[in-house]
């Protein structure tokens, strides 16, 4: 991204909170177990506006059937639309309300819930139910003033399970799990603010101590647009370290549609809807995708787009056009298109190139086309959302909804939606702020982010980025209890802030090793079990799953006496006899590596280092 790029940025975080369901009393936890199923078709309505929202509408056009799982104990007729929701859980209204409180944001008098309609089937009344809580927060980050538009209160959604045959199976364990959901305002102006935005809300979240941990907890939408654009969302990022590379990326996206739209707008570009059936050109196409469809019964249909050529895959690449309209194809269930920037290509010649030109009477130099082979209503549906794709390219960017990818890119999911998809929520009684329940809230204000690395700095001797780091991780309560004695400081701040870290980046759910796990390793620890050096490995291990009472003996780390490590060091250190001669104490250095490698976990590396200095002195 240059410098020169400019465009406006607001995030929303989604995190669970850590207590019962939002209008039952079923535990907020994940259940591999399922008791029984339904099967639902859902279908889309008119909010309170009376206009029913594109994004519900393109959904329903899918015609998909969703099949619950209602695992016992983490659902409930409430969760199946089967009964009237309760009373909201009180616990997770304390949360957004101390949130609301910390973020110095003005709570409603009264609070109101309302049915946002979904009919993506993840909720089997085809609606979510949200109440927004609070508005026009602030919140420093790195010295700059980020507003906080709104704080709300909100059901999850349930679990996708898997999808197969126009069919959808869902899990009802995480529908209603309580969620918090913060939305900035447009105030993100480069790619790590975005993530640092995002850092500051999530300790300032952990800071109540009832938020849950773990993959999935914790979610983050980021609006985007540049000047000229429309504002499109990415929608349930999780991994925070790619929030930069989702924003650098979509802003490249926005810039390449707008020199898109540019280069439509100089040719006088119209869209011409015609479709043609050109499968007898492709009849004896070598093509493995055109053989498949033929096989199956299915045609090849193209479509015509006049001036269009090298903006589906031009300019090296860098105008890719072509692969917006494949996603776009892709949700009418066929597997892809091909176009003429990218042929020929994938077994199509210049042969049948040619005649598809021929057959569609394309004669401008900037002409293109688009072909689909499937069966004929999937091939027809496809090219209908290409010539969609392609008006909208006149205008430019497309307000739409994106899948964020584990490569930091994104996909189309569907339009964005609108307000139209709100109504009152009937079934839930609009909840009073007192002036009581406020004054329970200001006068029981956790302690801030920015505090607790003050206490952390002055009572452990910790530095300052040491300190700021365990917050951010949310890890400062159980290093306090680890750091009681003393001698454990070092070893539990080497552990948040390298160990922790390391595992991450190699993909390891460092949340999976629960707080007593971690206080046991490091009580087992100050027993003598075993030397420090063993930390990494047994945290691995414990991860996997492993008790932590197996862990030590699974990874052979238990403590040698030193006396028994002695005579490893002597053993090596005499094999290695004319080495260390020649070096005389310079051989300390190099045979601590063969030493570490017999010893590690076994012996502190102190300990190590001593006894393989004087058994190098004997020999010199």
């Amino acid at each position: 991204m240059s410098s020169g790029d400019r465009f406006i940025c607001g995030i929303e975080i989604h995190q669970q909170l850590d207590t019962k369901k939002l209008f039952c009393s079923c535990d907020s936890e994940l259940s591999e177990e399922s008791t029984s199923t339904y099967l639902r078709r859902l279908r889309p309505m008119a909010g309170e506006s009376g206009i029913t929202d594109r994004a519900a509408l393109a959904e329903s056009k899918k015609q998909l059937s969703y099949r619950y799982q209602t695992p016992a104990k983490v659902s409930c007729l409430v969760e199946l639309d089967e009964e009237p929701p309760n009373n909201v859980n009180e616990d997770a209204l304390d949360v957004a309300l101390t949130f609301a409180a910390m973020a110095d944001a003005t709570i409603f008098d009264e609070i109101y819930f309302m049915r946002k309609i979904v009919v993506d089937g993840s909720g089997p009344g085809g609606y979510q139910r949200t109440a927004m809580v609070a508005k026009d927060g602030r919140i420093k980050v790195n010295g700059k003033e980020i507003v906080i538009e709104s704080v709300c209160l909100e059901e999850d959604s349930s679990r996708k399970i898997e999808e197969k045959d126009g069919e959808i199976t869902y899990r009802l364990d995480r529908l209603s799990i309580p969620l918090i959901e913060i939305a900035t305002g447009p105030d993100i102006r480069t790619p790590e603010e975005a993530m640092e935005v995002a850092l500051r809300i999530g300790t300032m979240l952990r800071a109540t101590k009832r938020v849950k941990r773990g993959i999935g907890t914790i979610r983050e939408d980021i609006n985007i647009s540049l000047p000229g654009s429309r504002r499109t969302e990415i929608k349930g990022a999780q991994e925070l370290r790619l929030l930069p590379t989702y924003v650098e990326n979509e802003v490249q996206r926005h810039t390449m549609l707008l020199v898109i739209k540019d280069i439509l707008a100089e040719r006088k570009v119209c869209i011409d809807e015609t479709m043609i059936d050109v499968t007898d050109i492709f009849k004896d196409c070598p093509s493995k995708v055109i053989r498949s469809a033929l096989s199956d019964k299915g045609k090849v249909l193209a479509v015509r787009l006049h001036g269009f050529a090298g903006v589906l895959n031009g300019d090296s690449g860098r105008l890719r056009l072509g692969a917006e309209m494949a996603q776009r194809a892709r949700t009418k269930g066929v597997k892809g298109i091909f176009h003429s920037d990218e042929l020929p290509a994938y077994g199509i010649e210049e042969e049948y190139v040619s005649r598809t030109k021929e057959a569609l009477s394309m004669k401008g130099e900037h002409d293109a086309f688009v072909l689909c082979a499937e069966r004929e209503g999937k091939a027809k549906a496809a090219l209908e959302a290409v010539t969609e794709r392609a008006k909208e390219a006149l205008t430019g960017v497309p307000e739409e909804t994106r899948d964020p990818q584990p490569d930091g890119t994104s996909r189309y999911m569907r339009p964005l939606p609108g307000a139209a998809r709100m109504y009152p929520e009937t079934d839930i009684p609009p909840i009073l702020m007192t002036e009581e329940k406020l004054k329970q809230i200001y006068n029981n204000l956790p302690e801030l982010p920015e505090n607790i690395t003050k206490r952390l700095i002055s009572k452990y001797g910790i530095n300052a980025q040491q300190a700021d780091q365990i917050v951010r991780q949310g890890n400062e309560d159980i290093f306090e209890k680890i750091a009681k004695d003393k001698a454990l400081i070092s070893a539990a701040a080497a552990t948040f802030l390298g160990t922790f870290t390391e595992m991450e980046r190699e993909g390891i759910d460092v949340n999976a090793i629960s707080e007593k796990d971690i206080l046991d390793i490091f009580s087992s620890l100050k027993a003598g079990n075993f030397a420090k050096e063993a930390l990494p490995s047994l945290f691995r291990e414990i991860a996997k799953g492993t008790p932590v009472s197996d862990a030590v003996s699974k990874l052979g780390v238990g403590a040698m006496s030193e006396s028994e490590a002695a005579k490893i060091i002597a053993k090596i250190v005499t094999e290695r006899e004319n080495f260390v001669k020649e070096k005389g104490m310079g051989s300390v250095g190099p045979l601590m590596g063969p030493v570490m490698e017999a010893l590690r976990g076994k012996l502190d590396g102190k300990k190590m280092n001593d006894l393989l200095t004087k058994e190098i002195k004997k020999l010199l």
